[in-house]
């Protein structure tokens, strides 16, 4: 099971310094809890600035964990100066192998590429277009802005590789399916039976003990 963290500074009390502070440590503690993936998601950042968080964050994540893998949304430059694993990128953007040809002219290294979907339509050019793995969202809704869930049939469609009239498409077995949009401990289970390989939440890990949540969530 994939559990997928994505920042929001912002959500943390105090001054500016406090919430750069307070994110860092949150890095630190989803890493050494087990997260698979974290996503540095502060995108109202100045590119120089989200470069110096990015190479905090990934020294956090190296320090605590030999597993987690730290990508930045959207920006593969920044990605590749901070040293992350690789880039998340928004529905509608580079694809994912625009990203490793641009990738692969300064590095061996292979990028780990993430991208965020709303449809079907999303996570099928997702998975033509070489990502590794999508995040379909909005799951359930938001209740912090009332925008409405696809459901989880939408959600067992896509994990099953369907479209909507029921036609296969082919997916690769390693290609994941991420649930992300108001997923909380009492719903997750559900995510997985509908056969997602995780789920990925803001709320879920920089709320409350990230350690419980983690532990209560590999157990599913």
């Amino acid at each position: 099971m994939l559990l997928y963290y994505i920042t929001n500074r912002t959500s943390f009390l105090g001054t500016a310094a406090h919430q750069y502070a307070a994110l860092l440590r949150r890095v630190a503690d989803a890493a050494r809890a087990g997260v698979d993936y974290i996503q540095l998601r502060e995108k109202d950042l100045t590119a120089r600035e989200l470069e110096r968080l990015a190479h905090e964050a990934v020294q956090a994540v190296r320090n605590n964990s030999p597993i987690t893998k730290l990508l930045i949304n959207g920006r593969t430059d920044v990605a590749l100066a901070s040293g992350a694993a690789g880039v998340h990128l928004p529905t509608g953007e580079l694809s994912a192998s625009e990203v490793r040809a641009v990738w692969h002219q300064c590095t061996d290294a292979n990028p780990l590429v993430g991208v965020s979907a709303h449809t079907m339509d999303d996570v099928r050019c997702a998975y033509s277009r070489g990502a590794d793995f999508v995040v379909l969202a909005p799951i359930f809704e938001k209740v912090n802005t009332g925008a409405m869930g696809i459901g989880l049939e939408a959600l067992r469609a896509a994990c099953a590789g369907l479209d909507s009239v029921g036609d296969a498409v082919p997916y690769h077995c390693r290609f994941a399916v991420l649930g992300l949009g108001g997923i909380t401990l009492a719903n997750a289970p559900a995510c997985i039976q509908a056969g997602a390989a995780g789920v990925a939440g803001i709320r879920l890990f920089q709320q409350g003990d990230v350690f419980e949540t983690v532990r209560r969530l590999k157990e599913l």
